[in-house]
């Protein structure tokens, strides 16, 4: 289920590689779901820099982004790039593609990583990991200074687990026993876990860290999402889960409008992606702000500002005892 996008700030037409049309064109071009994805990935690689080190994501949507950072590596556009690969379907790929590859073990910080993502909610809270390669997503974009979300509208939702699974990895030891734990934990929401299978159902999906998948199917909306996390990861036998909660800087959507010509990338901006001192300076005008307006109200109103205030009031009552009495009247 897609709903509208989030709040966002920034609203611009975009252009594809072959060529934009006019508003005012006769034949109006209809993007696919793929096109919507790799405009979305090659707005997401205007903010690479050369000289960084970056988390490249695993797939459909993040693939369109590893071949246009190559692409601009062998334009001679950017220089000195490090890629940490997130799956080793995606290091395959930057292999191909030239691009110079390494490890957190070492660069364990990491300037920027683009992703997609199954699921984006209101609060850019996402679910990853219906590809399979969840663990090492997780770990390369907590490493980052900056995270960029890339999807088309089909992926924002109402809350977390709206349009399919959530993934869980865990250990193949006991894969049952964990499964019915985590089913159970959820069954305040009509869960449904189920282990994720290979060729048709033929053999048991592996990950790349040799772990097993059990998918989690909600009814209804599970709630508190930090509380979620917490009990799925106090549970023995469960590696990481799919919930990448208060990860994602910035969120850019590719989506259809009224006019199907046009396409608007959206950024959607949290205060954890902006300048600290920046930060701080809107946080010193905002109490200022609030300081006048308290104020102010106080100037209107009377209301004391605190315990002098208070006592002072006090002292003018007893003077005027008429004008307290007026003041209880009314």
């Amino acid at each position: 289920m897609a709903i509208p996008c989030p709040p966002f700030i920034g609203s611009e037409k975009l252009s594809i590689e072959s060529g934009a049309m006019s508003p005012s064109s006769p034949s109006p071009l209809i993007l696919t779901q793929d096109e919507l994805k790799k405009i979305a990935a090659y707005k997401a690689v205007e903010f690479v820099q050369s000289g960084m080190v970056l988390g490249l994501g695993t797939g459909s949507t993040a693939k369109h982004a590893v071949d246009r950072i190559a692409d601009l590596l062998h334009q001679g556009k950017l220089k000195n790039i490090v890629g940490i690969p997130t799956s080793t379907k995606t290091h395959k790929q930057a292999v191909s593609l030239g691009i110079p590859l390494s490890d957190l073990n070492s660069h364990p910080v990491v300037d920027l990583a683009i992703d997609g993502a199954d699921e984006v909610d209101s609060n850019l809270n996402l679910v990853k990991g219906r590809g399979g390669s969840l663990l090492r997503e997780k770990m390369i974009e907590s490493a980052c200074k900056k995270f960029i979300v890339i999807v088309d509208e089909s992926k924002l939702v109402a809350h977390v687990g709206a349009s399919g699974a959530m993934p869980v990895e865990v250990v193949p030891f006991c894969w049952k026993f964990t499964q019915d734990r985590l089913q159970n934990l959820f069954d305040y929401a009509g869960c449904l876990a189920k282990l994720r299978t290979d060729n048709g159902g033929e053999k048991i999906f592996v990950t790349d860290n040799g772990n097993y998948i059990v998918d989690l199917f909600f009814k209804k909306d599970i709630g508190d999402l930090k509380v979620a996390s917490d009990a799925i990861l106090r549970l023995a036998g469960v590696v990481e889960h799919g919930m990448f909660l208060d990860m994602a800087t910035t969120v850019i959507v590719a989506d259809r409008t009224s006019d199907p010509v046009r396409l608007y990338w959206r950024l959607v901006v949290t205060l954890a992606s902006l300048d600290p001192q920046l930060l701080r300076r809107l946080l010193k005008m905002f109490m200022g702000l609030y300081s006048v307006i308290g104020l102010k109200k106080s100037l209107q109103y009377g209301h004391p500002e605190g315990p002098t205030d208070l006592k002072e009031r006090k002292q003018s009552s007893q003077k005027h005892p008429q004008d307290s009495e007026h003041d209880m009247v009314e």
